[in-house]
């Protein structure tokens, strides 16, 4: 079945708002300007997710810091504490080494 030309003209005058209506007939500057506009928004977004995640490093910074801190008074402790074992550790050997020159000489007496 063939269109009669004046159903032929009739499609031709309307296809061109059919098409705009479902937007597949724009024309390709309005196509291009979607697109930068698309495009600004995605570079937005991007700039946005990069001072996000230059927060997020500066936080993970801050808290690495404050463990290093932490490792810092843990090393202070253990250092003293060795200090004190020493210490002890002296008198320890001294007393022994007193008790045995005592038993020594007492030996000797006998």
């Amino acid at each position: 079945m063939a269109l009669a030309q004046e159903d032929i003209d009739f499609i031709k005058r309307h296809l061109g708002e059919w098409l705009a209506e479902q937007s597949l007939g724009k024309p390709p500057a309005v196509y291009e300007i979607e697109l930068r506009e698309r495009m600004v928004r995605v570079e937005e977004e991007l700039k946005h997710q990069r001072e996000l995640m230059r927060q997020g490093f500066e936080q993970m910074e801050k808290r690495f810091e404050q463990v290093d801190k932490r490792f810092e008074q843990v090393d202070k402790r253990f250092d003293e504490m060795l200090k004190r074992n020493d210490q002890h550790f002296r008198w320890l050997v001294g007393f022994i080494a007193s008790s045995a020159g005592l038993a020594v000489a007492a030996m000797r007496l006998l």
